[in-house]
């Protein structure tokens, strides 16, 4: 089962966060999800602080929360 309410708390609801890393892969490219997300905090690191991330099988989308 997959959780996708972090987006809507943290936009719809301002429920407060320091970040949000939100992972989007399908069942077949799970194996990949670790490699991406270390890379992912390799490159941007502390720009990430204050961002709703969605992580996808060769996307990444950086959002800054609302009011940031």
């Amino acid at each position: 089962m997959e959780d996708k309410d972090f987006g809507q708390l943290v936009y719809a609801h301002g429920q407060k966060a320091v970040g949000v890393i939100f992972l989007r892969f399908p069942i077949s490219a799970r194996e990949q999800i670790l490699k991406d997300v270390l890379n992912l905090i390799k490159q941007q690191g502390e720009n990430l602080a204050g961002c709703f991330v969605t992580v996808q099988p060769g996307r990444i989308r950086i959002s800054r929360f609302p009011g940031r």
